[in-house]
This record gives structure tokens, C-alpha cells and sequence, in this order.
């Protein structure tokens, strides 16, 4: 490869690495052209953009990144494919539906500002909530003590009634 192919490449690395908050770095060594076709379709159904990198030109991208990606570093060996996407916990889904397989297999991920290195990582990323969750649970939160007033004052149809059963709830 040419040293300014080199360099558009890393160029293009970084500006990924600007434009998704959240990426995964996944061993695809053992994936036929089947499977890896298979994979880009749930990836793409999915919004998350999977590029197959040479390792030495991540790192590159890495370094000039203005963020510290070096504890990414060591993972930086064999097949690699970056998934980059825009919400932490999709591509930890994807990968969970492999796991059996074992291929692809997770090496590492920057999710949330934060470093998971190692295939082990994999459940605390399917963990993480996207925005809509928590969104959709703050909402929940909120309209829980609504709920409980409303139906309080449909059962009583007075305030008296509505004290009397908070009164009970809080003994």
C-alpha cells in the first residue's frame, strides 16, 4: 500500500473516531465470506459502520486522536474490524448473538468515555443503557407518584381519602 493511500485511510480512521462516540474493536479471523457478509447486514440494520482496519494504521489513527486510546493499544493484534457506532450498547448486542460461536470474538471497546479491554467486557456493555432507556426510565420515574395520586383520587374522590391511603403506605 502506497504511503498516501496510508494516509487517507488514517485521516478517514480519524475523522470516524470524531464522528461515533462509541466504537469496537472485534476478531473476525475464522469469518468466510458468508458470515462476514451475514454480519455487515445485522450491522447495518443495526447503524453500526464495521470496517475491516489494518492494525498499524488504527494505531496511528489512535495517536492522532486528541483522545488517549493507548490502553487500546495491546488489543491491536490479528483480524481486525471496527464497529463504530452511536449507541453504546448495540454492537455488545450483536456480538452477544455470536458468543456460542465464539467468532467474532470481542477485543475491546470505548463506550461511554470509558475503556473495555477483553472479551469478558462484553456483558457489562450489553448492560449499559442508550439514551432512549434511560430516558423512557426517567419518564417512568416521574409519572409513578402521578399515577399513585390519580388513582387515589379516582378510589376516594377526596382528598381526605387520598391522605388516609398515603398515610397507610407510609406506615
Amino acid at each position: 500500500m502506497k504511503k498516501e493511500l496510508k494516509d487517507t485511510v488514517v485521516v478517514a480512521l480519524g475523522e470516524k473516531l470524531k464522528e461515533y462516540p462509541h466504537f469496537y474493536l472485534v476478531d473476525v479471523t475464522g469469518l468466510n465470506a458468508e458470515k462476514t457478509s451475514d454480519l455487515r447486514r445485522k450491522c447495518f440494520k443495526n447503524d453500526i459502520k464495521m470496517v475491516v482496519v489494518k492494525n498499524t494504521l488504527l494505531h496511528k489513527a489512535f495517536e492522532a486522536s486528541d483522545i488517549d486510546f493507548s490502553e487500546l493499544y495491546g488489543s491491536l493484534k490479528g483480524s481486525t474490524a471496527v464497529m463504530f457506532t452511536q449507541v453504546a450498547n448495540s454492537p455488545a448486542k450483536l456480538l452477544k448473538e455470536y458468543k456460542k460461536e465464539g467468532i467474532p470474538a470481542l477485543k475491546a471497546a470505548y463506550a461511554e468515555e470509558g475503556f473495555f479491554v477483553g472479551a469478558e467486557k462484553l456483558e457489562e456493555l450489553v448492560a449499559i443503557k442508550s439514551k432512549n432507556e434511560l430516558i423512557a426510565d426517567v419518564v417512568a420515574l416521574l409519572q409513578s407518584p402521578v399515577k399513585n395520586v390519580v388513582s387515589g383520587l379516582n378510589a376516594g374522590g377526596k382528598i381526605h381519602g387520598l391522605l388516609d391511603a398515603i398515610a397507610e403506605r407510609n406506615k
